[in-house]
């Protein structure tokens, strides 16, 4: 095992460490002298950084590539307020000496335990069309592998090792609780069917054995057209299947994105397109933000994110403040008993989120209030 990680470097600031990374990128730049530099992205199963090799260039420009692990020797220190490494010496590692644990970020929830819970909605859905076809994919060993493994992203959110799974299970959590509140607008098995298939074809667009790439074919097609191919072959297996819905299904997956500058090629049109679109973007957009707070614990304001184009308020540590204080110890704002904090404020939330987990067979069950 490692004993730097790239979540360390605040504890290593100017200081020379020895550790082994993956390359994620690798390019060849020219300095003002018209010599070359090597500029790196290297990473950890904690994050990236970005990395300078600025002497000694002609002799390890042709001792490692892109994806190749290599042992490193150099200085952490800030450059624009993030951290980066300048590299003195590296070379490539064998195989042997790689625990490729160390390198690619993990889920920390069971794997397992999140595929048991997809199963279990599938198996509360009503409809036999639609189960049949989700059950093809889901005995498809194959595919079970790379559901299990895949992350949801390359870098924008649940970017790590068993990242498609927690999303889709998360997702599948969010359609389940909105479809209670529509239930005249929203076939529930139409839309979880939906969003079993909407990024199913991460599995082949990204890489995931070294780190998170492009394959080929995901660069040239992109996860939506080859999700409509593997769509196409797992309806052969299912006889009779209504063609009303094969085409619903295609536009679930191809309008998921929501906008066509986003690279959806059709905007959703009917009830189950919208609500995965926005569950969809939600989910992706909470989970950008959670990684952000991570990845900067110690500020209430993050630095400017690039995929939600804004800096972010941890509002969790700001609110630390007032619970910090002697006066909320005992008693909330204005004399007023404190409301415990598991409850965020809201005292229904601790019964809400009992049955937040739990598949509903029949949303017209459920009574809402007007």
């Amino acid at each position: 095992m490692k004993e730097f990680y790239i979540c360390d470097c605040n504890l290593h600031e100017n200081q020379v460490i020895t550790s082994s990374f993956v390359v994620v990128s690798k390019q060849a730049k020219p300095k003002k002298s018209g010599d070359l530099y090597l500029a790196l992205t290297l990473a950890d199963r904690t994050g990236h950084i970005d990395a300078k090799m600025w002497d000694n260039v002609p002799d390890h420009i042709n001792v490692f590539e892109q994806d190749d692990f290599v042992k490193v020797r150099g200085l952490i220190n800030k450059f624009n307020g993030r951290f980066q490494l300048t590299v003195h010496k590296l070379r490539s590692m064998e195989e042997s000496e790689v625990e490729f644990e160390d390198y690619l970020p993990r889920t920390t929830k069971d794997i397992n335990g999140l595929w048991q819970t997809l199963s279990n909605y599938i198996d509360s859905f009503k409809d036999q069309d639609l189960k049949r076809l989700v059950k093809a994919f889901m005995a498809d060993p194959q595919i079970e592998f790379a559901y299990k493994n895949a992350p949801a992203a390359k870098t924008l959110h649940h970017a790590f090792i068993g990242g498609l799974l927690d999303h889709v299970v998360s997702l599948f959590q969010l359609c389940d609780l909105a479809c209670r509140n529509y239930p005249e607008q929203i076939n529930r098995d139409l839309l979880l069917t939906g969003a079993f298939l909407h990024d199913i074809g991460k599995v082949h667009e990204l890489s995931f054995s070294r780190s998170f790439t492009y394959t080929t074919r995901g660069q040239l097609l992109g996860h939506m057209i080859i999700e409509l191919e593997m769509l196409q072959q797992k309806l052969a297996q299912v006889p009779d299947f209504p063609d009303e819905y094969k085409i619903l299904l295609e536009h679930l997956i191809i309008s998921h994105h929501g906008k066509y500058e986003f690279g959806s090629p059709k905007l959703p049109m009917f009830p189950e397109a919208l609500m995965l679109h926005y569950l969809d973007d939600l989910d992706s957009k909470m989970e950008s933000m959670r990684t952000q707070f991570l990845r900067d614990p110690d500020t209430d304001w993050t630095p400017y994110n690039h995929s939600l184009e804004r800096p972010l308020l941890n509002s969790k540590k700001f609110l630390e403040k007032i619970h910090a204080s002697p006066v909320h110890e005992s008693t909330g704002e204005q004399g007023k008993p404190s409301v415990p904090a598991e409850s965020n404020g809201n005292a229904n939330s601790a019964a809400a989120s009992s049955t937040a987990n739990t598949p509903v067979d029949n949303p017209s069950d459920v009574v809402t209030k007007p």
